[in-house]
């Protein structure tokens, strides 16, 4: 069951639709953290995040026991920056495999979805976070020089706002 609302899960999917790549964070069983870029596939209605990931990466085999992630988003250019924390699950569903698949994935899978290291990761998310400026380089500029003159933090400068638990 979701902790957040529908509005809130379509506002952060708006969010990161255009993101393609993100920072996905695991901890192995000495609790430290790695992380490597991966290709965000969906985020389902139902508040899931799909990735396709090789059986053979030491970071699958860490699930196991340490299913909890992040996985964060960055939009330099559009001052957007989304944090997603939530429980990882490897699975194997050729329909849903089909569903997300699109020939830039063969890349990593050669042979395609009869690979058999393939598997689906499923990001059950739990909370996000995100800051969005919505604003010009220039308007974010100018609120940072007038806080650093006032000695008071910037304000107007964009959205910060937690979404879950």
């Amino acid at each position: 069951m979701a902790v957040f609302t529908k509005d809130e899960l379509d506002d952060l999917t708006s969010r990161i639709k255009d993101v393609k790549f993100g920072m996905f964070t695991t901890s192995d069983d000495l609790r430290i953290l790695t992380s490597r870029p991966l290709t965000n596939q969906q985020v389902d209605a139902d508040g899931n995040m799909w990735f396709f990931v090789s059986d053979q990466e030491a970071f699958t085999r860490d699930l196991l026991t340490n299913p909890s992630v992040n996985v964060s988003f960055a939009d330099v250019s559009d001052h957007l920056y989304v944090s997603v924390a939530g429980r990882a699950e490897l699975l194997r569903d050729r329909a849903k495999a089909e569903e997300l698949w699109n020939p830039m994935i063969k890349a990593w899978f050669p042979q395609g979805l009869d690979d058999p290291h393939l598997v689906l990761l499923k990001v059950r998310i739990q909370s996000a976070e995100y800051w969005d400026t919505g604003n010009s380089k220039m308007v974010t500029l100018f609120a940072m020089a007038k806080a650093a003159i006032t000695g008071k933090p910037p304000t107007d400068i964009g959205e910060h706002k937690h979404i879950g638990r």
